[in-house]
């Protein structure tokens, strides 16, 4: 028996899950296809963006004193809640909520460098370039050492020792991913924080989650972690909004700010209440799969958490079908004309996202071929800034990213094995 597919979603589940988001089956034109690129921004659940437009369309401000007002205060305040103790776990600690975790990502290393003590920063190949690049500009600014983390070639990760290997006493950031944005590999992130802070107790450790949130569950305080940024876009929900937990010694950083305001609000301006009522429709909508497996009366956290471990458990499943097929119809591993990259043989430390390299496609080519048959995927290709650091790491001349979503099915797996067996061939 398969293990991994024995706790996929069962048919009648899946029919469930897919009527609630929109595109699952057809684009915005009616047309069918299988939207494989859910790493570059999720298909969208309809109670999120049907919300949204409704909150958004109102003219009044949360944070006047008429009726409705106080009605969108009160989605505000549910809506960090569901940030802070449902998605991230925690109870101490800050939200810092702005527009992109882009921004996120180069706001903060700016302000950890410019109030760091230390003469290095830590980083590793695979990061982002908001990431890379605010580690490599700062610590060049502040005159500290960059310290970058080289890659496992058969995992598609960055192991923990390599990363361990280069904090010392005097790093003063260490900034890394919860799991990589083209291999899928998830890192060691508990080991990673606990055993730099035995290396160094006052480094800052910074954990980009933007990749893994909609796979795996976040849990900073558990981490130790001083920041983890994630972005509702790539976790079901809508454009414009990024987040990120800040402990309580990183969120009393000098920051801008009212200086009416407490020490370590991270909130400019107008709140996005719109934003903050999309949160609690994706807690709600995982925690309604939780639900299925827990008694009711299990707090909102715990039901998310099962939630969570229910969409990794089915996306595990489609995994090995995309990698091992069925037994008669080979899997990525077994069609001739192509290679899987970073095939790292433990699911249980991989995200749903694959790599692949066809023999005689460029990635390019692959992927317009992979649309006119009906199948949406990304080329992860030497001239995009945001892939050659990547793509060099792994002796890559070019990929097809594929990242379907725990709302795919078997068939749809099936559907695309057929397609990608026919451009090997190509």
């Amino acid at each position: 028996m398969n293990t991994y597919r024995d706790r996929m979603f069962t048919g009648k589940e899946l029919e469930e899950i897919r009527s609630k988001f929109y595109y699952a089956d057809r684009d915005a034109y009616g047309r069918e296809r299988l939207f494989f690129d859910n790493a570059g921004g999720s298909l969208r659940l309809k109670k999120a963006e049907e919300v949204f437009h409704r909150i958004d369309s109102m003219p009044d401000a949360s944070e006047h004193s008429n009726s409705l007002a106080l009605e969108l205060s009160e989605i505000e305040e549910r809506g960090r809640e569901d940030i802070k103790k449902v998605i991230f776990g925690a109870e101490g600690g800050t939200i810092y909520p702005t527009y992109t975790a882009s921004l996120i990502a180069m706001e903060m290393i700016r302000l950890i460098t410019e109030n760091a003590s230390g003469t290095n920063v830590v980083t590793t190949l695979l990061e982002h370039p908001s990431v890379y690049d605010a580690a490599a500009y700062n610590s060049r600014k502040h005159g500290m050492e960059l310290r970058v983390a080289g890659v496992n070639k058969e995992t598609g990760g960055v192991d923990a020792d390599a990363i361990l290997d280069l904090v010392d006493k005097d790093t003063s950031l260490l900034a890394c991913m919860a799991a990589s944005n083209i291999s899928g590999s998830i890192y060691e992130t508990e080991k990673i924080c606990r055993e730099a802070r035995k290396i160094n107790p006052d480094i800052v450790i910074y954990v980009d989650a933007v990749q893994h949130a909609p796979h795996g569950l976040l849990d900073p305080e558990k981490w130790g972690a001083d920041v983890v940024s994630f972005a509702p876009y790539k976790f079901f929900g809508a454009r414009g909004f990024g987040i990120a937990y800040l402990s309580e010694r990183v969120s009393r950083l000098p920051h801008h700010r009212l200086l009416g305001k407490a020490e370590d609000d991270w909130e400019i301006g107008s709140p996005a209440t719109a934003h903050f009522a999309v949160i609690t429709q994706i807690v709600n909508y995982v925690a309604d799969l939780g639900r299925k497996a827990l008694p009711l009366e299990e707090s909102r956290r715990k039901l998310f958490e099962a939630g969570m471990k229910r969409i990794a458990d089915h996306e595990r499943g489609l995994l090995d079908m995309m990698l091992e097929g069925f037994p008669d119809l080979p899997g990525l591993r077994r069609i001739p004309g192509l290679t899987v990259r970073m095939d790292g043989k433990d699911l249980t430390g991989r995200d749903l996202i694959l790599g692949i390299e066809f023999d005689r496609l460029d990635c390019r080519d692959a992927v317009a071929e992979y649309e006119k048959r009906g199948v949406i995927a990304f080329e992860r290709a030497l001239s995009s800034i945001y892939s050659k650091r990547m793509v060099e790491a792994f002796d890559s001349r070019g990929m097809v990213r594929l990242s379907p979503l725990h709302v795919n099915t078997p068939e749809d797996i099936r559907a695309f094995l057929k397609v990608t067996k026919e451009l090997a061939r190509l």
